[in-house]
């Protein structure tokens, strides 16, 4: 069950691209506390020092600051590199359909990089970010791999771009990649700020502020709202997993279906507020629904994905009390 109990040779190394972000920090803390080798490499453009700063006095973690649209910087992180975890791209569907060139720079041309150097340096597992989001306007729930519609943003086509060089790495190079198509995940050090922000943390900060929230459409949207505990556990998971899994995307999720509107009151309620939401606009490129089929991730990456929307969304409060400065 779960991660914890993975064993991997003695002195591994994982390299975590995009290793300051959110889910990149999150999983070099996990690795660091396995007691294996971290190399983080981050720009910081997105990912921010504070999430990095918890580890830089232990022994077993190093830091490349470097962009992955740089080959030779990837080259120079790859080097001795047991296991890639990439999570570095630039995340958000509405902004990437206001900046499409930067984001085929960053998440398509980077991650190229990524899977080159991986390649050239002897690299054993390639695993990606990729994203429910290529999912795009193809109307079936739960979402299957395999059933894709029309991609809807920018963003959602990078990833597929992404995972069609991940199939032909595998296929052409033997370079074992594999895809993780993360359903909204959500969690501890997820940024609440600004205008792209993820709508977990940026609801809960404006409710501990006392400030009312904007929902972006009905409110009735659905989402897999995925805790980052699932996220960690598929990455490293796909690390061991075999090479006839390899080459292919995988549902990254709990399985579950959660409407916006409803967690916006259960919000309320848990940080004893009572401020009603603002309506805003839907917002361009998004889909309507989510909800992901979790079989292939069980079958071939032995994913469990144990950690349910309840479970999760309790601790991520707690955290952001915490951490926000607010809290009894």
């Amino acid at each position: 069950m779960g991660y914890k109990s993975l064993k991997f040779e003695k002195d591994s190394l994982f390299l975590v691209a995009g290793g300051a972000g959110f889910i990149g920090s999150n999983l070099c803390e996990a690795i660091l506390n396995m007691g294996y080798h971290v190399r983080c490499l981050d720009n910081l453009s997105t990912g921010k020092q504070e999430n990095i700063d918890l580890f830089m006095n232990n022994p077993h973690y190093s830091f490349i600051k470097g962009d992955i649209t740089d080959l030779e910087i990837c080259m120079k992180a790859c080097e001795g590199v047991d296991y890639v975890l990439n999570q570095a791209a630039w995340g958000s569907v509405p902004r990437s359909i206001e900046m499409p060139l930067y984001y085929e720079e960053v998440n398509i041309r980077g991650t190229l990089n990524m899977m080159e150097a991986a390649r050239q340096q002897g690299v054993k597992k390639f695993v990606y970010a990729s994203s429910s989001s290529v999912y795009g306007d193809h109307p079936i729930l739960p979402k299957v791999e395999g059933q894709e519609g029309n991609v809807l943003s920018p963003y959602a086509l990078t990833k597929r771009v992404d995972e069609e060089y991940g199939k032909l790495y595998t296929k052409l190079y033997g370079l074992d990649t594999y895809g993780l198509r993360y359903f909204n995940v959500f969690g501890r050090r997820q940024d609440p700020e600004g205008a792209y922000a993820a709508v977990i943390p940026k609801f809960i900060k404006l409710l501990l502020n006392d400030e009312q929230p904007t929902i972006n459409g009905d409110g009735k949207q659905s989402r897999d709202f995925t805790y980052i505990e699932n996220a960690i556990e598929a990455n490293l998971k796909a690390c061991q997993a075999s090479h006839e899994a390899a080459g292919q995307a995988y549902n990254i999720a709990y399985g579950g279906r959660e409407y916006l509107i409803d967690i916006y009151y259960y919000l309320t309620r848990a940080l004893g507020k009572d401020i009603k939401p603002k309506f805003g606009p839907d917002r361009a490129g998004d889909i309507k629904h989510s909800n992901a089929d979790i079989t292939k991730a069980k079958k071939w990456l032995g994913f469990d994905g144990e950690w349910s929307f309840e479970m999760g969304i309790k601790e991520c409060i707690e955290w952001y009390k915490l951490n926000l400065g607010t809290g009894d």
